[in-house]
């Protein structure tokens, strides 16, 4: 399976297949950053990514080939997948036409994939879960809680009301005059704070519903910073720390209640399974807070690799294999920067022109 990935400010292609035996084999996963793109910015500019995507496509379809020992042919490929949907339109219409436009020159199936079911789905390309299992997928652009019943099969127990996470984490930077991207940053200067200078909320904490909250956490800091300003390297560390802490027990708060509801729905698992996807599940500090509740619940932690949490075409590429041994055709309809994982459930936030909002 060729497998593309255009989301955001990735431009990736992966080939990705089994062996003989069944086991998932990674044969390429060819990444291109557009971090220096935007580090002016202090965020993905659109515009921007949609022509680093066309530069950049050509070549790293070529290498991912190259790199899984096809060369330039596509004799051994099957079938082709791309994100067609959610993400930013430009980068999506650039993945999307690649791979529609190799499928259609090679005979080959095109599979349209979900780019939240190509992360919901990494715990089984990398750790070959069983179904079902309970997902936390925590990226710049997600932040939600579900139960991942089986292939196309995903019940949303909770999301953000506001931001996520991942883009809570690159707002701070952003204020705090950090480098882009913004959530390794505030991780490397937490590593030098005093989490308890300053005092700061922990959005939603004792709620009985699942959501999460992170806009008035970004609002507390804000003020903690103007109030603190000018600021040393020392108070930007502190802030940063405080900010981290918070979110990190915020989010603990809600799987706790998650983990409980889990284990009371799904007694009889032997192997309950709490993974975690998406770029913000590299963080070491919430990666130690979902440990340490995971074993509260007698629950097995399952975190991918960094390189498979962020955003890469072999998640894509393993979604489009699941789907064609299943016998799905998959999407291959239009191009949607909204598409809710869990097309079933009410939208928390409403439709717009684009779809479902969350």
């Amino acid at each position: 399976m060729l497998g593309i990935e255009t989301s955001c400010d990735e431009t990736a292609a992966s080939i990705t297949g089994r062996d003989a035996d069944g086991a998932c084999r990674i044969l390429s996963n060819v990444v291109y950053s557009q971090v220096d793109d935007h580090a002016a910015y202090g965020g993905v500019v659109p515009e921007i990514a949609a022509r680093a995507h066309v530069e950049a496509i050509d070549g790293i379809v070529r290498a991912a080939l190259a790199e899984a020992g096809l060369g330039l042919g596509l004799g051994d490929v099957s079938a082709v997948a791309a994100t067609t949907g959610p993400g930013l339109i430009g980068g999506l219409i650039v993945g999307a036409m690649t791979g529609r436009s190799i499928a259609a020159a090679a005979g080959l199936p095109f599979i349209g994939i979900n780019h939240l079911e190509g992360h919901a789905l990494t715990p089984r390309l990398t750790d070959g879960l069983s179904y079902p299992y309970l997902l936390l997928l925590v990226s710049g652009g997600h932040t939600q809680i579900l139960l991942v019943r089986g292939l196309g099969a995903y019940e949303r127990w909770g999301t953000t009301i506001d931001d996520a996470l991942g883009e809570a984490f690159d707002k701070t930077a952003k204020l705090l005059g950090l480098p882009h991207p913004g959530g390794p940053a505030v991780e490397r200067m937490a590593l030098q704070g005093d989490a308890a200078r300053f005092r700061l909320p922990r959005p939603m904490k004792g709620e009985s519903r699942l959501d999460f909250s992170f806009s008035g956490l970004k609002t507390a800091l804000r003020l903690a910073a103007e109030a603190a300003s000018p600021l040393s390297n020392g108070d930007v560390a502190d802030l940063c720390a405080g900010f981290q802490q918070a979110a990190a027990e915020s989010l603990g708060d809600r799987m706790e209640r998650a983990l409980a509801r889990f284990r009371a729905e799904w007694p009889g698992l032997a192997d309950p399974v709490l993974a975690v996807a998406g770029g913000v599940a590299a963080n070491g500090a919430i990666r130690a807070v979902l440990d340490a509740a995971a074993r509260r619940h007698g629950v097995r932690l399952v975190a991918p690799p960094p390189a498979l949490c962020t955003d890469n075409a072999a998640m894509i590429a393993y979604a489009g294999l699941e789907r064609i041994e299943a016998g799905l055709s998959g999407d291959t309809g239009a191009i949607r920067p909204r598409w809710p994982l869990d097309k079933d459930a009410a939208p928390v936030l409403g439709f717009g022109k684009r779809g479902a909002k969350a």
